[in-house]
């Protein structure tokens, strides 16, 4: 008796008969996904993709109007929350739209409000100044959150390209069997890495949330790609290489990250808190799992059969468009409040109290037997990065050391949770990790990319 996996299974494999067009409704949307996502350019200010090239240019053509505008999405979001939430009124609760972009948790419901509350008090100078400081709100309201908004503006209605018309499936063939027993995750994750390290880790964390809203990821696999395959973009590393004036380091400096990040992302799956997380999909979508090659089938023939059959799927460029504009406002409304509210309070910690010079005092006698120069001064650069990943970059630019500038320079980026902005978009996401989850993650990082680093730095210096 044949069943309906195995009958599915043969369809799959007996791809005689599909037409041209069917592959070129894979392949073409595919392509300018890769174009745009994926694909690194060279431009004036260094390497970046196309996505992020076009989010800086809109932000050249009106970055002016941009925080005004953001106040008011973000007023819109809170006062959309309050009345969901409390008020619950029928053409909210039974819209599913307006039921996804405002119906949130009453916790939720006050971080939006202090997001929009700081953001306000930013643009027009209001209240104390370490709230509208030029290190804290001005920070936020006026240099991340621009690019926030311009490149939640394109990526929202882009990802389509690269999650609806087969791609992630045709990828997740192919390396099926190398992250699943190395990373323990399923193959298409591995385009999550691939977006984030040449363009942003911003739109790793999309690209990972869609994934594991639409039922691709279980919980633990959304939780350990988000907080260990986002990661930051080769241009953000060379700002902080610029920043502490090692920029002739940057081979030996580029290649000491991808090891340190490699081994972390071996074993931060297997430890907690992320071996602990359930292997369930999203509650409000049924999990698909990833399934087994048949024996016979190559990779290649396997991914390419899914590639045309999801790509099959997707006949309405219409649909397509409105799901994108649908991301726009979610990302918009959902996380830019959290960014500037999570963001403004860490630094504000940063700038005005002694919170984390006290928190990275552990970690001077842990450089000083590292024999790492000047670990009184570097110690607090261990530690302040949770806040924002430049940081440590500002604080470590006065220590003499080469060798310790260079520490600095490798663990803050191999870090990756920094709130001001990728802890913010994790936090403002669907995705389950909370901040606990965070804390433990950016220490567990640090742990272990910390000697690995070191030990590299004494070999080159």
């Amino acid at each position: 008796m044949t069943t309906n996996t195995e009958t599915r299974v043969e369809e799959q494999v007996s791809s005689k008969s599909i037409p041209i067009s069917d592959y070129l409704k894979f392949i073409l949307p595919s392509l300018i996904g890769i174009l745009l996502f994926i694909t690194p350019i060279k431009t004036e200010d260094g390497i970046t993709i196309p996505v992020a090239f076009l989010s800086n240019q809109i932000n050249g053509a009106i970055g002016e109007f941009i925080p005004a505008l953001v106040v008011l999405v973000m007023a819109i979001s809170t006062v959309g929350s309050i009345i969901a939430t409390f008020i619950k009124p029928n053409f909210i609760t039974q819209n599913k739209t307006l039921n996804t972009l405002f119906s949130v948790s009453k916790f939720w419901v006050v971080a939006r409000l202090l997001g929009t509350v700081f953001a306000a008090m930013t643009l027009f100078k209001m209240g104390p100044e370490m709230i509208h400081s030029e290190n804290t709100g001005t920070l936020l309201l006026y240099d991340l959150i621009p690019i926030l908004f311009t490149t939640f503006l394109l990526a929202g209605i882009l990802l389509p390209l690269l999650l609806n018309f087969g791609l992630l499936e045709f990828v997740g063939a192919l390396f099926m069997k190398v992250m699943r027993p190395i990373f323990t995750l399923p193959g298409r994750s591995s385009l999550d890495c691939l977006a984030s390290w040449v363009g942003d880790g911003t739109i790793g964390v999309l690209l990972t949330s869609k994934q594991y809203e639409e039922g691709y990821y279980t919980k633990r696999e959304a939780a350990v790609i988000a907080t260990t395959f986002s990661v930051v973009s080769i241009t953000f590393s060379i700002v902080i290489l610029q920043y502490l004036e090692l920029e002739q380091y940057f081979v030996p400096y580029y290649l000491t990250i991808i090891f340190a990040g490699l081994v972390a992302a071996v074993i931060m799956p297997r430890i907690r808190p992320l071996s602990k997380k359930a292997d369930t999909g999203y509650e409000l979508t049924e999990l698909k799992a990833e399934e087994k090659i048949p024996e016979g089938v190559s990779q290649v023939k396997w991914g390419l059969d899914n590639a045309v059959n999801k790509a099959r799927k997707n006949d309405s460029v219409a649909n397509i468009f409105t799901e994108g504009f649908k991301n726009v406002l979610d990302m918009w409304l959902g996380v830019l409040p959290i960014v500037m509210a999570i963001g403004t309070v860490a630094l504000v910690i940063a700038e005005f109290t002694p919170v984390f010079t006290i928190l990275g005092k552990p970690f001077e006698p842990i450089l000083a037997l590292m024999q790492v120069p000047e670990a009184a001064e570097a110690a607090q650069t261990m530690v302040i990065g949770f806040a924002d990943m430049l940081l440590p970059a500002i604080i470590g630019s006065g220590i003499e050391s080469e060798l310790t500038r260079f520490v600095i320079a490798c663990v803050s980026v191999t870090q990756l949770v920094y709130l001001s902005e990728m802890g913010g978009l994790l936090l403002g996401s669907k995705l389950p990790v909370s901040f606990k989850d965070l804390v433990l993650i950016f220490i567990l990082r640090t742990v272990i990319t910390l000697p690995i680093v070191v030990l590299v730095a004494h070999i080159i210096f």
